[in-house]
């Protein structure tokens, strides 16, 4: 049984597997082709928390390989009808997968506690892996011409689930990650140490000066400032991140060929300006739609191993 709750359930080779899966799926996709790679399979979406990507490209990735979704809302009682060894056990009797968004990373690792069905963070507080794995797959499509530890990618924002993500990811891929915050908003050392244990090579840095950090990336990447259950604090991080918007003066300082991108729903006028998040430096839609092929992958990996054994390239 596998499951994704974070990237540290991967390994490199597997995750450039999933990658390279995903990467074969959207060229058929582009050339009008949607094999039935996960005929009859049904996967079940457990949701806290509000979606339009995640929700969207799941079912509508289950919907082109062939297979179904359910999305499970109040009504099924996840942790409060029943117990949750109850409630999974059973769900693992009907489903072949389950995609879990909450608030807690302890709910989705409640679920893939029981090794019932494998069980994909759609997200949670501490990590975003899917965004992260979508993220990638932009990078090395607009810069093709390059083996993608060349590239760099920088982070204006918070410390946050997806910061994370992408830390851990830049770090198993061996590209150059570089986080720009203010003081007390740094990725937390936990997080840090285990990835400097698994890879001692990582090129991760963390600074207070985003102009200094943007001035050698290849990706420039922000986020909201208030995430979703922080909103008691969003006055304080209004002030605290006013010097980090991503906006025409900042990108001054870096590369013309440097991209933007952002996990969207974008406080515009916060955290990014109008102009750049519409901008030609923008990439921020094909990052949005790099979602859905980045977990076809991904559900192709967990649920069909032998078809991408096949036809993926190693």
């Amino acid at each position: 049984m596998r499951h994704l709750l974070t990237l540290f359930d991967l390994n490199s080779h597997e995750l450039n597997r999933i990658l390279s899966a995903a990467r074969v799926l959207k060229k058929m996709h582009a050339g009008g082709q949607r094999p039935a790679v996960l005929q009859h399979r049904v996967l079940a979406l457990i949701f806290e928390k509000p979606s339009l990507r995640t929700r969207v490209s799941f079912e509508s990735g289950m919907a082109q390989l062939g297979g179904s979704s359910l999305f499970l809302g109040d009504d099924v009682g996840f942790g409060k009808r029943e117990a949750p060894s109850d409630f999974t056990r059973v769900l693992g009797q009907f489903v072949d997968g389950v995609v879990c968004r909450s608030f807690s990373h302890d709910t989705a690792a409640t679920l893939a506690k029981y090794d019932c069905v494998p069980v994909i963070n759609g997200l949670t507080d501490l990590a975003h892996p899917c965004q992260a794995m979508a993220d990638v797959l932009t990078i090395e499509g607009e810069f093709a011409d390059r083996p993608l530890t060349e590239n760099h990618l920088v982070f204006v924002g918070d410390g946050n689930n997806v910061s994370r993500s992408l830390a851990l990811i830049c770090a198993m891929l061996g590209m150059k990650f570089t986080l720009a915050c203010p003081n007390g908003y740094e990725l937390d050392q936990p997080w840090m140490s285990k990835i400097s244990e698994r890879y001692p090579d990582a090129k991760l840095n963390q600074t207070t000066d985003p102009i200094a950090a943007v001035s050698t990336a290849d990706a420039i990447y922000t986020d909201v400032w208030t995430s979703m259950g922080q909103e008691a604090e969003s006055a304080q991080r209004r002030k605290d991140f006013a010097d980090y918007q991503v906006n025409s003066d900042l990108m001054k300082h870096a590369p013309e060929t440097a991209i933007v991108l952002h996990c969207l729903p974008a406080v515009r006028g916060e955290e990014i300006t109008d102009d750049v998040i519409d901008g030609p430096q923008s990439r921020v839609i094909e990052q949005a739609g790099n979602r859905m092929h980045a977990q076809k992958g991904l559900l192709a990996w967990l649920l069909n191993p032998h078809w991408v054994g096949e036809n993926v390239p190693e």
